[in-house]
């Protein structure tokens, strides 16, 4: 099968697309064929990390992915013979989260039940390139919500409205019915606006530390700010919540996301679509910041 391997690490030139040989699932395991996988910020930081931060992430037990990719949508060709919960041709979306091969290939293995990564059966009405753009940014955005433990009628700022996170939390807002306020530079303003945002900041043109509005939740989307410096703009009791810190996948959030997207609560937003092969040029155009929403990988083409 074809796959990308990570030849070294440092510069996306490192990322050769190879023939390498097919995985054999175990009995816990099934093996899917990905139709559509995607690069993520993360992906790029990963792939970036030389020693000594490698060495940081091997003592934390966090592996090292030979092939990259994070998320992924696919249909399942074989199972283990103790998987109960999916069957063969079942199509199915999540992470490869701990695993150390990811699904910027034609096939990867994952454990049938949240050992490794989390799956579940894809939204029926998405295609494939839609449900791989979902679960990490989506995952994210709702852990970090749920976090903030919003409520209806409050007013949340979300700083990097325009990125992956911060598309889902726009929306996810929105769902749980608070007021959102998105932030974002010139060039995204409509894209923000058209995922239902009440309000939009242009940061290029207003810095929202100063201009005497207060949220109950301030979302920090893209990693860039801390909670001093935007102190004055939490009302009393607010909580500040960023991408910087830790969070959890869980089946019972990637489930939750797979029924609002079915019932069009939410939606992916996706920027550029790449071929395997040009996983390099992927990771570049992700690299630049410029990122709007999701950049997917279409593994098999024509599977929009």
């Amino acid at each position: 099968m074809k796959a990308i391997l990570t030849t070294k690490y440092g510069s996306p030139d490192g990322l050769q697309l190879q023939e390498v040989a097919r995985p054999i699932p175990a009995d816990d395991e099934v093996l899917i064929r990905v139709h559509a996988a995607t690069v993520t910020a993360g992906d790029v930081m990963l792939r970036k990390l030389t020693f000594p931060l490698s060495m940081v992430m091997q003592v934390m037990g966090i592996p090292r992915k030979k092939t990259p990719g994070h998320e992924f949508a696919g249909e399942i060709e074989a199972v283990g013979k103790d998987v109960t919960q999916f069957k063969k041709g079942d199509q199915v979306f999540g992470t490869t989260t701990g695993l150390r091969v990811g699904a910027n290939a034609e096939y990867v293995c994952l454990p049938a039940e949240g050992k490794s990564g989390v799956m579940a059966l894809k939204p029926v009405n998405l295609s494939f390139e839609e449900s791989a753009a979902i679960p990490v940014g989506g995952m994210t955005a709702l852990y970090l919500l749920k976090k903030a433990r919003i409520q209806s009628g409050q007013k949340v700022l979300i700083v990097g409205a325009s990125g992956s996170v911060g598309s889902y939390a726009v929306q996810l807002t929105k769902h749980f019915g608070a007021d959102v306020t998105g932030v974002c530079s010139t060039a995204n303003v409509d894209m923000v606006t058209s995922l239902g945002t009440d309000s939009v900041i242009d940061y290029i043109q207003e810095d929202f530390t100063q201009n005497g509005e207060s949220y109950d939740i301030i979302f920090d989307a893209v990693g860039k700010i801390s909670q001093s410096q935007c102190k004055d703009s939490l009302s009393g009791g607010g909580i500040f919540v960023s991408v910087q810190s830790t969070t959890k996948e869980s089946i019972d959030n990637l489930l939750f996301l797979k029924e609002l997207a079915e019932a069009g609560a939410i939606k992916p937003f996706i920027d550029r679509r790449y071929p395997l092969e040009q996983v390099a040029e992927a990771h570049q155009y992700v690299e630049t910041g410029r990122k709007r929403g999701n950049v997917v990988i279409n593994v098999v083409q024509n599977d929009r």
